[in-house]
């Protein structure tokens, strides 16, 4: 029988488990914070290179005033005709109407045509004509100047019924709406749009309400890394930045053939983990716990028993092969000495640990905790039964 409190304590220790274990080589009492250069955000110059050169391309396709979708004529976008479109035309012959007077009238003709894979078409005043790789107005343009052999002022108009030789693919945390076409899937290009046109005129981005634990909810929409493929490459927006920084260098131009990705933010989304001998344990978001004494403050202070001299902070870096870096801070200097440069700032992962004795030697006290460590990892399987399906467990 488990408690949904003692299943989520669970999930909190396990995390634990996950940093410790891999801590084996590190210093033995760990980094003072005072003493630590955090490198994570250093940038070599091949890395910059990289970087900018990414960031030219994009601020290219955001900016190119044509593509295989559309051109531009006299400052205005017009859609490219392809093979598979369809188009209606309208042409007006003039007639006589004879009743108490005669007058002269128009009479108009309509027909629907496809643009064949050749990309001609063909109708009553002639066949196989030339239209894949126009504009719509490039075509009445052609119709009118055939039209002229049989009309002496032809009155003709070129209209597209249907979009169908251009397309994109959209996949990710989009939104299903209860009427219209939406949600992931492929969707005609009708003109020059944007990623930000395309994914809201597919339902927009999936954003629920708070899932309570830290105010996301598993399936909302990561506007922050939305992921394009264009000719087998993968390039990576951050539509926020086009959306409230008015940074429109971000919001590419789609392109026939394009693959956009909206991904999903992790459930977890920025967090930090606390602890040890503090009054409330558990996961935390970092943006309310942006350092190591508001991190405290979330976990409701230190215990009676609790060692503030030296707290850790175990912060993991890809870079450095999944092993962390441990630091230690001292909380006393902190409260009581008024040393700041002790309140290290905390990045998305951390884990702050209040011992309740002193720790002389980590790779010791890891040696210790293994039996503790195996029985989390298999409380895991627990874990993850409760967050797939809650109703697997009884409580």
């Amino acid at each position: 029988m488990f408690c949904i409190s003692k299943i989520r304590l669970l999930v909190y220790i396990s995390c634990i488990a996950t940093l410790l274990l891999s801590a084996c080589t590190i210093e033995s009492r760990g980094i003072p914070v005072k003493d630590f250069a955090d490198t994570s955000g250093v940038v070599t110059p091949a890395e910059r290179l990289a970087q900018q050169k990414e960031a030219e391309e994009i601020l290219k396709m955001s900016q190119v005033t044509e593509n295989k979708v559309f051109t531009q004529r006299h400052g205005v976008p017009e859609y490219i005709i392809g093979p598979g479109d369809v188009l209606t035309i309208n042409y007006w012959i003039p007639y006589t109407i004879t009743a108490a007077r005669t007058e002269e009238g128009f009479k108009q003709n309509t027909y629907t045509v496809v643009v064949r894979q050749e990309g001609k078409i063909s109708y009553l005043f002639g066949d196989d004509i030339p239209v894949a790789g126009h504009t719509v107005n490039e075509v009445r343009e052609i119709l009118t100047e055939q039209l002229r052999k049989y009309i002496r002022n032809p009155r003709i108009e070129v209209i597209m019924k249907e979009y169908k030789s251009k397309t994109a693919l959209l996949f990710g945390q989009i939104n299903v709406l209860s009427t219209g076409t939406s949600g992931p899937g492929k969707y005609p290009l009708m003109g020059k749009t944007t990623i930000l046109d395309f994914i809201v005129s597919a339902g927009g981005p999936i954003s629920g309400k708070d899932s309570g634990l830290l105010g996301i909810s598993p399936g909302n929409a990561d506007l922050r890394s939305v992921e394009i493929i264009r000719k087998g490459k993968r390039h990576v927006v951050n539509l926020y930045n086009a959306m409230f920084r008015a940074d429109l260098s971000q919001n590419i131009i789609i392109d026939d053939g394009d693959i956009v990705t909206v991904p999903e933010l992790p459930f977890y989304g920025e967090r930090i983990y606390v602890f040890g001998e503090v009054n409330k344990q558990g996961i935390y978001r970092l943006k309310d716990a942006p350092d190591l004494l508001a991190a405290m403050a979330q976990a409701g202070s230190y215990t009676l028993i609790a060692i503030r001299s030296d707290v850790k902070i175990i912060r993991e870096y890809k870079e450095r092969g999944g092993k962390p870096i441990i630091l230690s801070a001292n909380l006393d200097q902190i409260l009581k000495q008024g040393d700041l440069a002790q309140n290290i700032k905390l990045k998305d992962g951390d884990l702050i640990y209040v011992p309740r004795r002193a720790i002389g030697d980590i790779n010791e006290f890891l040696a210790n905790t293994t039996p503790l460590l195996q029985y989390l990892y298999t409380t895991a399987q627990v874990r993850d039964a409760w967050f797939v399906n809650p109703g697997n467990l009884r409580y």
